[in-house]
């Protein structure tokens, strides 16, 4: 097929500028579909680890609580090889909770530190931290206590963390900086919980 000037012309700039760009164009796409392979790759891992992880969370929860050594295995389990989903700090709080039953406070406290740090969830998180913080009270780490009340939280456990926080400063003396606790817990516990009328009596307690 024969072309004209102009036509030939525009096919040996093309020829020119694929010589010169083809093989950055060809190495940019190539880049793509390996990047893009990788992403779908890494999207059905994730999911097969989610669905794998809800299985056994699932097996986790309906274990006997009096079976602390299927819970510790099972709890590991996806503490250590589901680390990135939901479930693992869920059980961490469930093998927290069986420890400390089993007045294994020292295995419980290490737990709920893992969730505290790891848990992908804030709520989680938030939860793992008053337990935690109210074993140290009870063991009467009262520094250990607040410092943990102290620090950044999810805000829907507010309530919880002041009541707490008041609790602690009571047993160190501390009657005003209680009240103080108590007043902030009541202005952001849940006005019909069953919680409130719980702070309440310890406020007025405080005279």
């Amino acid at each position: 097929m024969a072309y004209d000037l102009e036509e030939q012309e525009q096919i040996d700039e093309l020829k020119a500028w694929w010589k010169q760009n083809g093989k950055m164009i060809s190495t940019l796409v190539i880049g793509v579909l390996v990047a893009y392979s990788a992403y779908q790759g890494w999207h059905y891992f994730q999911n097969k680890q989610a669905v794998e992880a809800s299985t056994q969370y699932q097996e986790l929860s309906i274990t006997d609580e009096k079976d602390l050594k299927s819970i510790q295995t099972k709890s590991a389990v996806l503490m250590d090889k589901f680390a990135g989903t939901p479930y693992a700090g869920r059980a961490a709080l469930f093998a927290a909770k069986a420890n400390y039953q089993a007045n294994d406070a020292k295995s419980a406290k290490a737990q709920l530190d893992w969730a505290i740090k790891n848990a992908k969830e804030t709520s989680v998180s938030a939860l793992a931290s008053l337990q935690l913080a109210n074993i140290l009270a009870e063991e009467k780490d009262f520094e250990g206590a607040l410092n943990l009340l102290n620090a950044p939280h999810d805000a829907g456990f507010d309530g919880l963390f002041a009541d707490l926080k008041g609790d602690v400063l009571v047993s160190l003396g501390k009657s005003a900086e209680a009240k103080t606790a108590y007043q902030e817990a009541l202005a952001k516990l849940d006005q019909h919980g069953k919680f409130r009328a719980l702070t309440q009596q310890k406020l007025e307690a405080l005279g």
